[in-house]
């Protein structure tokens, strides 16, 4: 019984890992206090209520935030390239259900679920953001 629980110990130690992403690598983004309401009825987030849209939210995160209605769900990230050191060039473009870099190397994100496409070099996938809805309003926070 006693090997049966330190094979069981060591199981537990062995299988238990970091997060794919390596956060000591993730510091280009800043730990900023995020505190936005969005109301889905005013005609700026109107396109929020379909799924498979996304709004960009200026003046709020690292490089503003992107909100996304996933269809049972929504998503919001923030839309600086966390592979880049802030600058005009690293905000997140939306195209379609992906964020691209404006900087010359066009880092592409999901919009879904965080993580780079295409490039399998990069570290850091997008910063999310907390997101409560309440009937047609949501709160993001951190």
């Amino acid at each position: 019984m006693r090997l049966f629980y330190l094979f069981f110990c060591f199981l537990i130690l062995t299988t238990c890992s970091e997060n794919s992403v390596n956060n000591e690598n993730c510091k280009f983004l800043l730990n900023v206090g995020v505190n936005v309401t969005i109301n889905l009825s005013l005609p700026q987030f109107s396109q929020l209520q379909f799924p498979s849209n996304s709004v960009y939210i200026s003046n709020a995160g690292n490089g503003g935030i992107i909100v996304t209605n996933a269809g049972s769900n929504f998503f919001a990230w923030d839309a600086s390239d966390p592979n880049h050191i802030p600058s005009s060039c690293s905000v997140l473009e939306i195209s379609g259900l992906e964020g691209v870099c404006g900087c010359a190397d066009k880092n592409t994100y999901s919009l879904i679920t965080g993580q780079p496409l295409g490039n399998t070099s990069l570290l850091c996938g997008l910063k999310n953001y907390r997101l409560e809805q309440s009937g047609n309003t949501l709160l993001i926070s951190n």
